[in-house]
């Protein structure tokens, strides 16, 4: 679906909705994103921060965290283990070496949410406290932000 939106007098900007955008757009939009908030804040940093879980003998790719600092916050985007390595310490043992990494870039909070129905006693284990609460499907169902402060070690 296209829609055209009159800006101003001279142009008009065509407005696209995607329901699964292209990457290059995302990744423009991403940029041009930073490049204000450099010029907000004076300062460049928004950086990956992923970690990854591999099966040894595949090769292949089975979970992880993945996340970003930005600006003295570790923003935790995804975080996925399968059923066979939860409840075996690989979770906090993951979360710990991306929260240190996080302080290791200045960072004094850690940022992220779940549903009730993924895993918040994991992170009220490790430390998260809930600070907002969002109801969502399936019905009875709410998400929950969470934060951490961490110790910054720059």
């Amino acid at each position: 679906m296209t829609e055209v939106k009159h800006l101003d007098r001279q142009h008009d900007f065509v407005v696209m909705v995607h329901e699964n955008a292209p990457a290059a757009g995302r990744g423009r939009i991403n940029e041009l994103l930073d490049q204000y908030n450099v010029s907000q804040t004076g300062i460049s940093d928004n950086e990956p921060l992923d970690l990854t879980v591999t099966d040894p003998l595949s090769g292949e790719v089975v979970g992880g965290l993945v996340g970003r600092t930005s600006l003295g916050v570790f923003f935790i985007n995804y975080f996925y283990l399968p059923d066979t390595l939860r409840g075996k310490g690989y979770g906090s043992q993951i979360l710990h070496q991306a929260e240190r990494l996080a302080a290791l870039r200045g960072c004094r909070t850690a940022l992220l949410f779940t549903m009730e129905i993924q895993a918040p006693a994991f992170y009220e284990k490790n430390g998260y406290e809930v600070f907002g609460r969002v109801e969502c499907n399936p019905r009875g169902n709410a998400r929950l932000f969470m934060r951490k402060p961490i110790q910054p070690l720059d």
